[in-house]
């Protein structure tokens, strides 16, 4: 019984002592690092801002805006520095090209498609992301540039 009570409490202090993917924290603009603050000013320009965060993920420290652009909602993941790691940006279904159309819908299945972004890391387009509707539950798929499929999830 000993032993078991050590392997109950050993695994949860491990648990416990791990940290979580990232850790997502509601933040005000005045707290942004000045860099990212000069990021985001030169990135919202004619833009409603809703809110920003702070998040650490793996040992670093990162910040989004989280914003509206011309009727459609877009994100700007931002690292310490000022460098923009990541920005999401909602694409409306009908302007999506036909095969990343048909890729989202392939992998969707009887799904229904809600919400699609495009996902730029580096100035560069890895891959479209959309939230499906089935039975009531929603999830997340994503599909490469050209609506193929994608070797890791982004």
């Amino acid at each position: 019984m000993n032993i078991r009570w050590a392997g109950i409490i050993s695994a949860v202090a491990v648990f416990a002592a791990t940290p979580s993917v990232a850790q997502e924290i509601k933040i005000k603009r005045s707290d942004l690092p000045p860099a990212v603050e000069k990021t985001v000013a030169a990135q919202s320009a004619g833009a409603t801002i809703k809110g920003f965060s702070k998040e650490n993920e793996k040992g670093q420290t990162y910040y989004e805006a989280e914003m509206v652009v011309n009727g459609h909602g877009k994100d700007i993941l931002i690292a310490a520095s000022g460098a923009i790691v990541e920005v999401e940006e909602e694409v409306a279904i009908n302007a999506l090209p036909a095969d990343v159309k048909a890729g989202l819908q392939a992998k969707a299945g009887e799904g229904k498609l809600g919400k699609v972004e495009s996902i730029t890391k580096k100035d560069k387009l890895v891959a479209y992301e959309a939230k499906v509707n089935k039975g009531g539950k929603t999830t997340e798929i994503q599909v490469g540039p050209g609506g193929g499929p994608l070797d890791h999830e982004e």
